[in-house]
């Protein structure tokens, strides 16, 4: 048996022209994640609020994806199963797609898809996420209300987005997050 890596994602070719496809990420995608993540977010994202839910609430790896174009890895994206005032939902983070791949739909792809992956489940109701309404609002995120949803650090109130099949839960869902509740 032979065991294929995901490349250096510092060795992601520019001159692939494929349309990107969407994978569950495995084990040989490790190196390729971290790297990527390394080159889309730098050294801060350790100081990022959201890795700091990550540090206390692991991430599901049955939603961890992988973009690809033409069999390259090119893009990847987490969840982190959470509760928002005892409502069950995920935190959507962190999506990056590698430079040489930006603007070709690799990076809306992955959050669509984990998203759909996610709510198809019935296991949470939301997914949540910090980042820029111009990107995440036409693909079906809402704002929430300012301040209600309670992070474990600072976050732009106006920049933390809701996906739900209930799209009055952006406006009603408040709380710390919290563990995701079992039962």
């Amino acid at each position: 048996m032979t065991l294929v890596t995901a490349p250096s994602a510092a060795a992601v070719p520019a001159s692939l022209n494929g349309v990107p496809v969407v994978r569950p990420a495995n084990a040989g995608d490790d190196a390729f994640i971290e790297e990527l993540q390394a080159i889309a977010f730098g050294p801060g994202r350790f100081a990022r609020t959201a890795f700091r839910v990550r540090e206390r609430f692991p991430i599901d790896p049955s939603l961890s994806l992988v973009a690809e174009v033409d069999g390259v890895p090119c893009g990847s994206v987490w969840m982190t199963p959470i509760s928002v005032g005892g409502i069950n939902g995920y935190l959507l983070g962190p999506l990056a797609t590698h430079p040489n791949f930006r603007k070709r739909g690799a990076g809306k792809l992955l959050a669509r898809e984990v998203t759909r992956l996610a709510l198809e489940r019935g296991e949470g109701k939301f997914v949540l996420l910090v980042g820029d309404r111009d990107y995440y609002c036409p693909l079906g995120w809402e704002p929430t209300t300012p301040g209600a949803v309670q992070f474990p650090g600072p976050v732009d109130p106006a920049r933390v987005l809701l996906a739900a099949a209930d799209p009055s839960l952006a406006a009603a869902l408040a709380g710390p997050i919290a563990a995701f509740k079992q039962g």
